[in-house]
């Protein structure tokens, strides 16, 4: 089915309340727009219109539907047609089988999502830097994505996080804030208190992979202190997870790496913390709310009784 044609049909039907005026709009015969239309019905299994004795021809309420969605999705265009697209397969999937399908999410590793992710279920988890995480739901490869640019709101950090805009047809929802900090051997032998002990010889750091949000904290932190990445030994040494960072230094093959507290008591290191961040998911807003209210609701609930996390301030745009 061309979806530029069943948005021909909807929009014509809606405004002239016929079917002339849906074949006067794709320059076709009364005849030709009640096939076309029967070709369509049959397609999808679902009538889209009903005609009423002194009324002319309606949408059906699967039909008005399946209208809105699209116009949900036109709506959006400009800020990427593949989002949007996925967006529109996942709302058509719903109104014909009553179910949403699998949510497919980019986001930043946190040891909270992962936890409420296997709680929730229903949600195919691809762990990536925040910037790779955004690009990805920007263009249209994912349904959401999570991610966090440190202190800063999405709005200050800059692309791609701050193409995420209602504007652009986009809804973000802050899920939780998070405590980043020093993830440091236990006992911490090496006396680390400040960036500037990395620097120390003997001690061997282990760093997040390029694109992540707590590397480009870490960045931002080194170029705030004067401090250059060739300082810092074991700089180029990179960890996908919080959690792999902490598992590095636990098993005694680094002293130092940044991350979320939370990793650091699962495996019992020393942490100094540095500041708090508010983690973000963001979806379409033509993405049918469902299949991500239970995820949003269960990570703001956890968030208020773990160590290392608290309750975000202000809940979703």
């Amino acid at each position: 089915m061309a979806v530029s044609d069943l948005m021909v049909v909807f929009e014509a039907i809606t405004r002239t309340g016929s079917v002339q005026g849906f074949a006067d709009a794709l320059g076709l015969s009364y005849r030709a727009a009640w096939a076309r239309l029967q070709v369509y019905e049959t397609a999808l299994g679902r009538p889209l219109v009903h005609k009423t004795r002194g009324h002319g021809t309606a949408l059906t309420p699967f039909g008005a539907s399946l209208a809105e969605a699209f116009a949900a999705a036109a709506a959006g265009l400009e800020a990427g047609f593949g989002r949007e697209t996925r967006a529109v397969e996942r709302r058509l999937r719903e109104l014909l089988t009553g179910r949403t399908g699998v949510l497919t999410l980019a986001a930043s590793h946190d040891p909270l999502l992962v936890d409420v992710l296997a709680e929730v279920g229903g949600v195919e988890l691809t762990v990536t830097g925040s910037r790779a995480a955004v690009e990805r739901l920007l263009e249209g490869g994912v349904d959401a994505a999570g991610f966090h640019c440190g202190a800063r709101g999405p709005a200050a950090a800059g692309p791609p996080f701050s193409s995420i805009d209602p504007a652009a047809g986009l809804a973000l929802y802050p899920l939780f804030e998070r405590e980043q900090g020093l993830l440091l051997a236990p006992g911490n032998p090496h006396g680390i208190r400040s960036l500037n002990d990395l620097t120390v010889e003997g001690v061997r750091y282990v760093n997040r992979q390029k694109g992540s949000g707590t590397r480009d904290w870490f960045d931002r932190m080194l170029a705030e202190a004067d401090l250059p990445a060739s300082a810092i030994h074991g700089y180029a040494v990179e960890e996908f997870t919080h959690q792999a960072v902490a598992a590095v230094i636990a098993c005694g093959a680094a002293d130092a790496g940044l991350g979320a507290r939370a990793a650091a008591e699962r495996l019992g290191l020393d942490f100094l913390p540095v500041g708090w961040e508010t983690y973000y998911l963001a979806a379409s807003r033509s993405l049918a709310a469902s299949g991500i209210d239970e995820l949003v609701a269960e990570a703001r609930a956890r968030a208020g009784g773990l160590s290392g996390y608290r309750p975000v301030a202000s809940e979703a745009k």
